[in-house]
């Protein structure tokens, strides 16, 4: 094999359920670039890279077999990495001079959200890291929640419920991060408290332990509304009336054994209402 990015007689591979909706949705060029002339995204939403050495070894064997995703600078003479920077680098260890690479005709904006997309499909992300990228995505580019869904190959309850653990208070994140509590169940329990402060006492359950005065004096304690007519039933159903009959509410439970508790029916509800923001929050509704 030459110091090329792909050995004799191995075609370019890649991820078709990734770069070819990408590669038809945008003016795309495949060619080999140079390593010197190509250089990293500033804005690269990745800031840990891993180890490098397996990769490294595997394209000293096999070359790269996945291109990376490239931006022309006519200005610079230069190309900037949209996706692929750990094959890049690994590549410059391994001591190739060349790589296989597609090159996009792209934005900022479509620059950024390859970029950020394509970070979310790392196998190795902490619960936080997936949270959060699915939260820029909302915030930097107005995605609901089924839309952030087909892009990144996930259910869109999924989406939800990591979409729930990203907006989690700063402190109570703080605190989970602490007791090192990153089990995404345990996470949802958490925002599925009706408010800060019943976060606070959750924890506090789990941990065995009790926050401090200056954590708990910033927990919100928002007045609960007065329950006008309910009704629970063993078989796991929840009635709600709300005043001069404005609406009826109907809750049922599966799997469960008696009638349901007040914990259970506030944190089904916050998770309807966490649902429905995040299908409303880019259309003004």
């Amino acid at each position: 094999m030459s110091k090329r990015g792909l050995p004799l007689g191995v075609k370019m591979r890649h991820d078709s359920h990734y770069v070819d909706e990408l590669a038809t949705a945008s003016r795309t060029i495949g060619r080999t670039i140079q390593l010197d002339l190509i250089e990293p995204n500033p804005e690269q939403p990745r800031v840990e890279f891993g180890d490098l050495t397996e990769l490294t070894e595997s394209i000293k064997e096999k070359g790269v077999l996945e291109p990376l995703l490239v931006r022309r600078d006519i200005t610079a003479g230069k190309w900037m990495i949209i996706a692929g920077e750990r094959r890049w680098r690994a590549s410059r260890l391994a001591g190739l001079t060349e790589v296989p690479c597609i090159e996009m005709d792209l934005d900022e904006k479509g620059v950024a959200e390859i970029a950020l997309i394509e970070n979310l499909q790392r196998k190795d992300l902490t619960i936080w890291e997936e949270a959060d990228g699915l939260a820029s995505l909302s915030e930097k580019f107005g995605y609901k929640h089924d839309e952030i869904a087909k892009k990144i190959s996930k259910s869109r309850s999924t989406v939800t419920e990591l979409m729930s653990i990203a907006g989690l208070p700063a402190e109570i994140r703080t605190k989970c991060l602490d007791a090192k509590i990153s089990s995404k169940s345990t996470l949802l329990e958490i925002a599925r408290q009706f408010d800060e402060s019943a976060m606070f006492q959750f924890l506090d359950k789990i941990s065995g332990g009790k926050h401090s005065r200056d954590m708990s004096k910033h927990a919100e304690k928002k007045p609960r509304p007065a329950i006008k007519t309910e009704s629970t039933d063993p078989a796991g159903r929840f009635v709600y009336d709300g005043p001069e009959k404005a609406f009826h509410l109907e809750i049922r439970f599966s799997k469960m054994d008696g009638a349901p508790d007040h914990q259970k029916v506030l944190a089904a509800l916050k998770w309807v209402f966490d649902d429905i923001k995040g299908k409303s929050s880019t259309n003004g509704n």
